[in-house]
């Protein structure tokens, strides 16, 4: 297969989602993942190796604007960040897709509506076999069809947790998750959220949709594949090929259709990377490209009650929305809060060295974790831009005040819930918390890079689908919705006859 009919580049939830829906159209397509399958070891379920030592970090350092540098959260292995995402796979809420005010300012619309989307959030949730229950949430918007598995149950600590907050009158409902708990916890009596899975207890990109996609003998993975750059046909209008390097080698290769699906930060790099006459890279003559980049506000909180210990393994299967559309006052929104994944001393001791590890593994013996998340607008002037080799991320936060109300909040909530120590400690750039944005889609080529179905309005035969296309990033984890775009594109190119 020299020349495929479609080159995908990335293998994350995009990348690998776009696949499975065009397996079976009958066109041969390469996927190109940079990195490796992730190996089973005893450090996938090891927290000092994880967390401490940082044993599947990257190797690369990127640049803040002004020139710090910083190695990023971002992994490179078949599947992507997937492989060590929280599994969250929950829908934008209908209000996500208007335009929304917040207290750092408007929230801008989707070109189409959350009717129109449905139908692929509900496809995509049985692609990832999504647990989850329906008529626990007032913020959950209309399902055509049901939770095909029922979710994940709450253990004891958590069950506790559920009743106190609905004691206070508010509305906690199950996470919808894309875990077979019982697989996951054969393979090691573990949270997930943040591990990486060397199995099939998690629905990742690679053990759900590139699983079915390479049950076509037409999809072709190969790795080790870094992508440098898209060269562009001599009249501008479509990509001529693309460059990468395989086992220390330079290589070429031409397709009819590009789908870049390298993530938020690398699908924007490998553009703006990419030779063009203006030299401001490709599909960037709205001048966007690595532009509105967006990362949740998040922090997280440890809710401690010294004379009760929480004993669960693995403990993310609650939510809360009771501020997602407004602060419970009449005004604007806050945010999704959420339990993380049970945390331990080592995943303490990587954030507060000082401490002593026995003084942190009580503190995590005593504590419920909880996730607060808020949007992050869409900013022209927040952006990841390119330097020589060096990847430089310009992260202008916005809406911190949903955030400050939300941590406000919360803080009340637990210890009216009979938590006297509430602890909370934003997340920093080093954790690629939602990453978004950098190559948005729109109706209108003169302010967005791509058109409703995330093919370039400069290039006709390059799509970009991956978390770069989304124009705001809400409030909740963009997983479920990457995946559902991703089917309704695959969608459009078969319709289309684009690689006919």
């Amino acid at each position: 297969m020299t020349n495929p009919d479609i080159v995908i580049i990335g293998s994350g939830i995009g990348g690998a989602t776009i696949a499975s829906g065009l397996a079976g159209s009958g066109a041969s397509i390469l996927m190109l993942e940079r990195g490796e399958p992730l190996p089973a070891t005893p450090h996938a379920r090891d927290t000092r190796a994880i967390f401490l030592d940082g044993h599947y970090r990257p190797k690369e350092m990127w640049r803040e604007a002004g020139g710090a540098a910083f190695n990023p959260g971002n992994y490179y292995y078949v599947g992507g960040n997937s492989k060590f995402f929280g599994a969250v796979l929950i829908r934008y809420r209908k209000e996500d897709f208007s335009a929304m005010e917040h207290f750092g300012g408007i929230s801008p619309a989707w070109p189409f509506s959350y009717d129109e989307f449905e139908p692929w959030y509900s496809k995509a949730e049985q692609l990832f076999r999504v647990r989850g229950a329906l008529g626990e949430d007032p913020t959950e918007p209309f399902h055509s069809i049901p939770y095909a598995f029922k979710p994940v149950p709450d253990e004891a600590p958590i069950a506790r947790a559920r009743a106190e907050l609905r004691g206070l009158g508010l509305h906690p409902a199950s996470l919808p998750l894309g875990v077979d708990i019982d697989t996951w916890l054969k393979e090691g009596r573990t949270g997930w959220d943040a591990f990486p899975n060397t199995g099939h207890g998690k629905m990742d990109a690679q053990t759900a949709p590139l699983a079915a996609a390479l049950k076509d003998e037409n999809i072709r993975l190969e790795t080790g594949c870094h992508v440098e750059y898209l060269e562009v046909a001599q009249d501008g209008k479509s990509i001529a090929a693309i460059h990468y390097r395989q086992n220390g080698g330079l290589k070429k290769l031409s397709s009819k259709l590009v789908i870049l699906s390298a993530g938020a930060v690398n699908s924007a790099v490998i553009l703006l990377r990419s030779p063009s006459p203006d030299g401001k890279g490709l599909a960037n003559r709205s001048d966007q490209v690595g532009r509105n980049f967006m990362n949740h506000n998040s922090s997280a909180m440890l809710a401690i009650d010294p004379r009760r210990r929480n004993d669960a393994v693995y403990q993310k299967t609650l939510m809360l929305n009771d501020y997602y559309l407004t602060d419970g006052k009449g005004g604007k929104p806050l945010g999704n809060v959420q339990l993380l994944g049970k945390i331990d001393g080592n995943m303490l001791k990587a954030n507060v060295k000082s401490v002593p590890k026995f003084a942190l593994d009580y503190m995590a013996g005593h504590a419920v974790d909880w996730y607060l998340m808020c949007e992050d607008l869409p900013d022209p002037e927040s952006r990841i831009m390119v330097d020589g080799k060096d990847i430089v991320m310009q992260w202008r936060r916005s809406n911190m005040q949903s955030l400050d109300g939300l941590t406000k909040v919360m803080r009340e909530h637990f210890r009216a819930c009979g938590y006297p120590i509430v602890l909370s400690r934003p997340f920093d750039k080093r954790t690629p918390s939602h990453q978004c944005g950098t190559v948005k889609m729109g109706d209108d080529p003169a302010t967005a890079p791509l058109d409703p179905f995330c093919r370039s309005f400069d290039h006709r035969n390059l799509f970009v689908v991956d978390a770069s296309f989304l124009p705001n990033s809400a409030a909740v984890n963009p997983a479920l919705s990457i995946a559902a775009q991703a089917l309704r594109v695959a969608d459009h190119i078969r319709k289309s006859d684009l690689v006919a």
